[in-house]
């Protein structure tokens, strides 16, 4: 499957699509000099503990104090104060950890009050950006995510990718990471290390240890709140996380980010160097590679699907409801039983790109067209967790309960993305949900009656926002299809038709099937 990022840079941020085979699979925002991204590292303060939720609430510079559960402490956080406390007291000479004197870990069952004080410095990690109403949520097992490996301070242990199925690749990567590790680290081995050799992953450990390094210079000097060691931007951050050889291509429309992604291309993967490429055309990057048209489809409440079924999308304070819909679809050849399952399988495909697009987190309950037999209704299952089998969020999914529904929980670590797709209503007040798709799908199936030559007079039966769409404006819509087919046809708004259908009809009166 080729993969294409798009990066575009704005005054204020750069947004981020992955291209999949052409079609909108992830969208990254970013602001400029962002605060409190995953991953940053803070020197926080304390500021109170709560033995009823086990948790403490700690300074870190945020209009709300970061919150940190006792699970999320770590089993070295006392080695972790420790460090703290020597390194700004001057103690703590050098930021290695081979001659450090660790404590007594803590036990997984304890009580935050027994290992925190009020007052106290700490280093923390953002796990979670704040979302709505509610701070950070932050870590205190401290990890450096680099392209191969993961280092975590304060620990021995070497773990493998559960992805790497391979037994002895398995081994030959421990004992290649127990020869290179440093002392006082422990060294979680990603997905992509398959296969490279001893140089590379020694090379990885060793830009780790310089942002250890860095991070802790910037402990020695720094007062709480303060950021003592920031993520990779985005767009590095995605290219470290996804990238492989399936990347056909790279483009970005600003210089400076041409010459950071090359020169991080060049690091990890210097034979790709060439896939990156500078855009420069007065049409905008997003425009011409069809992404804005591609969100204001798939970014609405209803979001259309091959085969005239859709998807409604809603979403509340505690979950996200999915409602699937087979819309004007229907086949007489084949059972009810067996349409069901096309249109499931269909919508399966689609919500997992959903789920990643719209980086919806938390709980999903989707509402799949009915299936009665189990058969089916496995094959609907295993068909969902396999189209989310590349989704990097960790994820769960149960399988479709008595009334037809799945449950999804999704991590959240950042704020959903939302964009607004709606438009002004070309019949009067208000605004409507963009129609793009639905034309896009009706021009199709247009094409394809002309193309057959069978009909000489066409008419179009659609809801009456969409017929506004398709014959409002100089020139319209319908007048563009005029010069393209040399067919005029006729638009007839039906107030009883729902928004997503429509009918296309002969000279005759009679429906025309595709």
């Amino acid at each position: 499957m080729d993969n294409e990022l798009i990066i575009r840079s704005g005054s204020s941020r750069v947004d981020i699509a992955l291209m999949q085979e052409g079609k909108l699979t992830e969208l990254h925002s970013e602001e400029h000099n962002i605060n409190f991204a995953v991953g940053d590292l803070y020197l926080g303060r304390i500021k109170k503990l709560v033995p009823g939720l086990n948790a403490a609430f700690v300074d870190v510079g945020y209009e709300k104090d970061a919150f940190l559960h006792y699970h999320d402490l770590g089993p070295s956080v006392r080695s972790l104060l420790k460090f703290v406390k020597n390194t700004q007291s001057g103690k703590q000479r050098s930021s290695l950890l081979s001659d450090f004197q660790y404590e007594e870990e803590i036990h997984k069952d304890g009580k935050i009050d027994k290992v925190l004080q009020p007052g106290q410095n700490i280093l923390v990690q953002i796990a979670k950006e704040p979302i709505s109403t509610k701070g950070p949520r932050i870590s205190s097992e401290i990890s450096l995510a680099g392209r191969y490996i993961v280092l975590v301070p304060f620990s021995d242990r070497i773990s493998v990718s559960q992805k790497i199925r391979n037994r002895e690749e398995k081994e030959r990567l421990r004992r290649l990471i127990q020869s290179i590790k440093p002392n006082g680290f422990g060294v979680i081995i990603r997905t992509v290390a398959q296969g490279k050799k001893v140089a590379e992953l020694d090379e990885d450990i060793t830009t780790l240890l310089n942002k250890w390094n860095k991070c802790f210079k910037s402990v020695k000097t720094e007062k709480p709140p303060a950021r003592v060691l920031g993520e990779l931007d985005r767009a590095t951050a995605v290219l470290r996380d996804i990238f492989n050889d399936s990347f056909k291509s790279i483009i970005t429309d600003d210089e400076g980010l041409y010459l950071e992604v090359r020169q991080y291309l060049n690091t990890i993967a210097p034979d790709k160097e060439e896939i990156v490429k500078l855009y420069q055309n007065k049409v905008p990057i997003f425009e011409k590679y069809g992404i804005e048209r591609q969100k204001k489809v798939l970014f609405g409440r209803s979001v259309s699907m091959s085969k005239g079924a859709y998807l409604i999308i809603e979403h509340t304070e505690a979950l996200h409801v999915v409602d699937v819909n087979s819309g004007n679809r229907a086949n007489s050849k084949e059972s009810q039983e067996n349409n069901a399952l096309e249109v499931n399988l269909i919508s399966a495909s689609e919500i997992a790109r959903q789920l990643r697009l719209r980086d919806m987190g938390g709980i999903i309950v989707v509402d799949f067209i009915d299936l009665h037999r189990p058969e089916n209704r496995r094959k609907l299952f295993e068909h969902l967790k396999e189209a989310m089998g590349t989704d990097r969020a960790k994820h769960k999914i149960l399988p479709p309960s008595k009334f037809g529904l799945i449950q999804i929980t999704r991590q959240r670590v950042r704020p959903e993305m939302n964009i607004k797709t709606r438009e002004p209503n070309p019949n009067g007040e208000g605004d409507v949900e963009a129609p793009i798709l639905i034309i896009d799908e009706i021009k199709v199936k247009i094409d394809k009656i002309i193309a057959k030559g069978e009909q000489k007079d066409i008419t179009l039966n659609v809801h009456p926002f969409i017929a506004a769409y398709l014959t409002k404006g100089f020139p319209s819509i319908r007048f563009k299809w005029f010069l393209e087919t040399k067919k005029w046809i006729k638009v007839l708004p039906r107030d009883a038709y729902q928004y997503l259908n429509y009918q296309i009809f002969d000279g005759e009166g009679d429906r025309v099937k595709i």
